[in-house]
């Protein structure tokens, strides 16, 4: 079950943020939250047997590039193993995207997963004429799967919906409120919500605060989470929304994202209580 558990870590951390930060609607603020040159650093714990084990790194980056002749945000994330937890089970999982800028819809997504000796590979190609989505699935030991989707209006794969979820204004939401969204997962579009549950203080591993926004998403029934919500988040309460602490259970356990590092935010980080 460790195995299993090390297996699916890196990953799901990202996956965890991702869902974990959805909630909203496809319009967005004027000005983008996020700038070129910012990076974003988790520790990912994993609790089994009443123990919480430092067992990976996540990290989120944003770069300036361009697609296909188009200016691009190029976002990538990297989930990894700790190093000593290698010898046990190596997991080194990538997410890449490029979007628009000025709209912060995706152009291009692309996941590399390898988990040990497993590896798989999932490719999207939006299509902003035809509103379609190309997607190609390949997993070790089962032929590639390609397959065009409708793209329904403000739906994102998982690492664009992060960045875009950023520039919600919250504002005009009260605790309790259900907010719905529309999610890419593995080559299937997922209609959920999010329950917005107001503000709260939290704490990191070095003990510093935060003012954030509390959050729990609706998950859907599958191999690692059960139906419901066993899921929250904590963003700061501040212009960039940066993700602090994500905790959720699993099937074996639970896991936890926690902030440990960042450089080149767009404002300063207000949320940090003094």
């Amino acid at each position: 079950m460790k195995h299993h558990s090390f297996k699916l870590l890196a990953g799901l951390l990202i996956m965890i943020l991702s869902m974990s930060l959805t909630y909203g609607q496809c319009s967005k603020d004027k000005d983008v939250v996020f700038q070129p040159g910012e990076k974003i650093y988790y520790h990912a714990f994993y609790n089994w047997a009443f123990i919480w084990l430092d067992a990976g790194l996540v990290s989120f980056e944003v770069a300036a590039d361009r697609w296909q002749g188009l200016a691009a945000y190029r976002l990538t994330s990297i989930g990894v193993t700790q190093h000593g937890y290698d010898r046990l089970f190596s997991v080194r999982d990538t997410f890449e995207v490029f979007l628009s800028p000025t709209t912060l819809m995706p152009y291009e997504f692309k996941r590399i997963t390898n988990e040990g000796s497993y590896f798989s590979r999932h490719h999207y190609l939006f299509n902003w004429d035809k509103k379609t989505i190309a997607a190609s699935i390949s997993k070790e030991g089962a032929p590639e799967e390609s397959k065009e989707l409708k793209w329904p209006d403000c739906t994102f794969d998982v690492l664009s919906m992060i960045y875009h979820a950023r520039n919600i204004d919250f504002l005009k939401y009260k605790p309790g409120d259900r907010i719905p969204i529309s999610l890419l997962v593995d080559g299937e579009i997922y209609s959920l919500y999010i329950r917005y549950l107001g503000e709260e203080v939290v704490e990191d591993r070095e003990g510093q605060k935060f003012s954030c926004l509390k959050f729990k998403p609706l998950l859907v029934d599958g191999t690692i989470f059960q139906a419901g919500e066993d899921m929250t988040v904590w963003v700061t309460n501040d212009q960039n929304r940066v993700p602090v602490i994500v905790e959720a259970k699993i099937l074996i356990g639970a896991v936890k994202a926690v902030m440990s590092g960042y450089e080149g935010l767009k404002f300063p980080l207000s949320a940090k209580v003094k």
